[in-house]
């Protein structure tokens, strides 16, 4: 693969607050239609990872590239509409009700009616939400439904990129067991490229791909699980797969 086949590219990425190193020379290519986990320990700069991919942040060195094109203030917002976002408890404006939430950027870009309808219609479908629910404001919402509505919007573009900041960590185990499943069966339907933050090891290799570990800042391993948990790159790999409490790796 090429980096200009690459969905998402980062070269030679670097990030610092206050002087301090968070992303330090990442590069990384996301093939298109591909699942891939970040995962590490807190303040390995995951999230912060993944908002250089969407322009949120700028990097202090190297480049962003998506489908070849260099993230720049100059087309920034052209190349976001190409990016769903979906953050940790959704994120959703809570003056506006479900629809409201779902439908903002389509009404912004001046989607006919029409075309709205047939959206959302089949993203009600797709994320299993009950009609009635999108005229129910976010705290009228349970956990699992604002997480829903949080994915419909991101979708809402229909974009070629899906990025996921810890989507499912605020969520009960049951709840988010079964949206573990839900969002694995969208990934496989839809087919798009996706960038996944969490801090579950077992998460990260039940919905991905490939899971990348990260630590103060650099790649430390990326691969399947299996690769991980069997030929570990360093000590600090190997510590961290072990440190996953409770989870049988021996079937990979």
């Amino acid at each position: 693969m090429t980096r200009s086949s690459a969905t998402l590219s980062l070269l030679q990425v670097r990030k610092s607050f206050d002087e301090h190193p968070v992303i330090r020379d990442v590069d990384l290519d996301v093939p298109p239609g591909t699942t891939l986990a970040l995962i590490g320990p807190s303040g390995c700069g995951k999230s912060t990872l993944l908002r250089l991919m969407n322009g949120l942040l700028q990097p202090d060195r190297g480049k962003v590239q998506v489908k070849g094109e260099r993230l720049v203030a100059q087309n920034l917002l052209s190349l976001r509409r190409r990016m769903g976002y979906v953050i940790q408890e959704g994120g959703l404006f809570p003056h506006l009700d479900a629809r409201q939430n779902i439908t903002l950027m389509a009404d912004h870009l001046a989607w006919k009616p029409e075309r709205i309808e047939s959206r959302l219609l089949a993203l009600l479908q797709l994320t299993h939400l009950e009609t009635d629910l999108l005229q129910r404001f976010p705290f009228e919402l349970s956990g699992g439904q604002r997480q829903r509505v949080a994915l419909m919007r991101a979708l809402m573009l229909d974009p070629e990129i899906l990025l996921l900041d810890e989507p499912l960590g605020a969520l009960d185990p049951i709840i988010r067991f079964d949206l573990q499943k839900e969002l694995k069966g969208i990934f496989q339907a839809l087919g798009k490229t996706v960038v996944l933050v969490t801090h579950d090891l077992s998460e990260a290799a039940y919905l991905a791909d490939e899971v990348l570990l990260l630590h103060e800042g650099r790649i430390a391993q990326r691969g399947h699980m299996s690769d991980l948990v069997h030929r570990p790159a360093d000590a600090f790999v190997e510590r961290f797969v072990k440190a996953q409490r409770g989870h049988d790796w021996s079937a990979l």
